[in-house]
């Protein structure tokens, strides 16, 4: 079994900077693609991005050119780097983990900018 633990959550002002990382363990083989999610009071979970093993990444339109994902596949790691944050930005953020036997998810991170 997989487990995915996220980290770097917090409290921002808008037009600052977080960076979000996320570490996969346990019975780990290949991880294909990895990514983050994020879900506003109020709304359907979205796929913010992703990155996969070859590094192919995926935005959502609303954060481009603002944050950028990377992977350390050798750590099965991966990092957000969100910049120019916006109030609309507010979620929890959550990482998977896609593998042979399946998507692992973390718990999910917060991530509040105060306008």
């Amino acid at each position: 079994q997989v487990q995915v633990v996220e980290s770097g959550g917090g409290l921002v002002q808008a037009g600052g900077s977080l960076r979000l990382s996320c570490a996969a363990s346990g019975k780990v083989f290949h991880i294909n693609t990895m990514g983050w999610y994020r879900q506003a009071p109020g709304k359907q979970r979205e796929l913010v991005a992703s990155i996969t093993s070859d590094g192919i990444t995926n935005y959502v339109d609303s954060v481009k050119g603002r944050f950028t994902i990377s992977r350390d596949n050798a750590k099965n790691t991966v990092y957000l780097g969100m910049n120019s944050l916006k109030p609309e930005d507010t979620a929890v953020y959550y990482c998977y983990a896609t593998e042979l036997y399946g998507t692992s998810w973390g718990q999910g991170t917060q991530v509040t900018v105060s306008s």
